[in-house]
């Protein structure tokens, strides 16, 4: 196991740096900047340049800056007191009444928001609030707020997913069909949750809603087409071939920009807000992925990446045992970093197990997500759990046991996906893709 002596370094150096309050990506450049010096002859500097270059460079990843800024745009607009007036009408007679906005909300804006935090937030701005006036439980409110918002990772576009592809030189627009069917079971298993507490739970009693004639949920449908419009711009440009994942982002910020000054809510101080939005987390993003290729180049020296493979082979794990020891691996490690750093620290490793045990690189690009989005609601350092302490002012332990039950429902999706694989393989299998994005 001598092999494996520069693990330890790596990870004393990652945690010691990580520990100090350094940021991730400059952390991951450090170790491998120690990695290098130890264990290589090459000069740092060149393979540090020509690494960070190389991968900031990547044309799949433009596709990111621009479905943040998409985000962005419609973040500042009443986007979600919109949806709220469409889908109430038609949500409020079924168990759980108006509960399932924070599903079908978070669902619909995830399909044109890359983000988990930027879809709690636009959603949970409206629906919290009307939802505590008709006396919903709060802990439903909260619980099935903050699962749902993990929808936002899952449901295409994806920043995850793009962070993925690149890490692993996949199609983005591949890995973005095939989170299509698993992101509408995750929710269909959300709402299935919630009709099934207010059908058994003595705290389940809301205000009852006015019922409404068909033609009058019909006329409260109208605010829904905006946002249908423009998610059928950006999906379904993809999911009939017209256009990359990258051109897709483009109709994207466009179209967010055409509903923005519809609504009257595009000024040039939201305008450069979005811009600068952007920016921050954009450059966050491509920090950390640079550190994490800087990283793989110094691990890929050491020959861990394989050596740790060859090993994991000799044990003769099936395919599912595999799964189980990863989906472990994962939710500890999403305790203590947010789920794209969870992604870009650990591909170069992950990833030649998982080709070696024969393990589709694009299902288990589904499979990663579902088991990082668990990490946006599990402390401490869930992110989704912060952004609702700031938004409702409870305790971080109310927010996390309100959350709890939808983190066992992510854990019976992957569950699900591991049986079923073909849920996340069949779309993009079917499907005629335009070549890059």
């Amino acid at each position: 196991m001598a092999e494996f002596a520069p693990i330890a370094i790596f990870l004393f150096v990652l945690f010691l740096l990580l520990g100090t309050g350094v940021w991730v990506g400059l952390a991951l450049l450090g170790v491998a900047f120690v990695g290098m010096e130890l264990f290589t002859m090459r000069p740092v500097g060149d393979a540090m340049m020509t690494t960070i270059w190389r991968s900031a460079s990547s044309w799949s990843l433009t596709a990111l800056p621009l479905f943040i800024w998409m985000g962005e745009i419609l973040y500042r607009t009443r986007l979600s007191e919109d949806m709220f007036r469409g889908l109430s009408p038609w949500l409020a007679r079924l168990p759980g009444g108006l509960l399932h906005t924070n599903v079908v909300g978070c669902t619909v804006f995830a399909a044109v928001s890359g983000s988990s935090a930027a879809t709690l937030t636009t959603v949970g701005k409206m629906s919290v609030p009307e939802l505590r006036r008709r006396n919903y439980p709060e802990n439903m409110v909260i619980g099935t707020l903050a699962g749902a918002a993990t929808l936002g990772l899952m449901i295409p576009p994806s920043l995850t997913m793009i962070v993925y592809g690149v890490t692993v030189n996949e199609s983005i627009t591949k890995l973005f069909i095939a989170g299509i069917i698993p992101g509408l079971v995750l929710a269909a298993l959300f709402m299935a949750y919630i009709a099934v507490y207010a059908l058994i739970s003595p705290d389940y009693k809301p205000d009852p809603e006015p019922r409404l004639s068909i033609a009058e949920k019909i006329a409260a449908s109208r605010f829904l087409i905006p946002v249908l419009l423009l998610i059928l711009c950006v999906i379904g440009s993809m999911y009939l071939g017209f256009a990359t994942a990258t051109e897709a982002a483009a109709i994207g910020v466009i179209g967010a920009m055409v509903l923005a000054a519809a609504q009257r809510s595009l000024s040039w101080e939201s305008f450069i807000d979005s811009l600068m939005g952007a920016m921050r987390t954009s450059a966050m993003i491509a920090l950390i992925l640079s550190g994490a290729s800087f990283l793989s180049l110094s691990m890929g020296f050491t020959g861990l990446p394989n050596a740790l493979a060859t090993w994991i082979a000799s044990l003769q794990l099936t395919r599912f045992e595999l799964l189980l020891a990863l989906l472990a691996f994962y939710i500890v490690l999403g305790c203590f970093l947010d789920g794209i750093s969870s992604v870009v620290l650990t591909m170069a490793v992950v990833e030649p197990m998982i080709r070696q045990a024969g393990i589709d690189i694009i299902w288990f690009g589904i499979f990663i997500v579902i088991v990082v989005e668990m990490a946006q609601i599990t402390p401490p350092i869930g992110f989704n759990l912060f952004v609702l302490q700031g938004m409702t002012a409870h305790e971080m332990n109310f927010i996390a046991r309100a959350a709890f039950p939808m983190f066992l429902i992510m854990v019976v999706m992957a569950f699900l996906l591991m049986w079923y694989p073909a849920m996340a393989t069949w779309l993009p299998d079917h499907i005629s893709l335009r070549p890059g994005g």
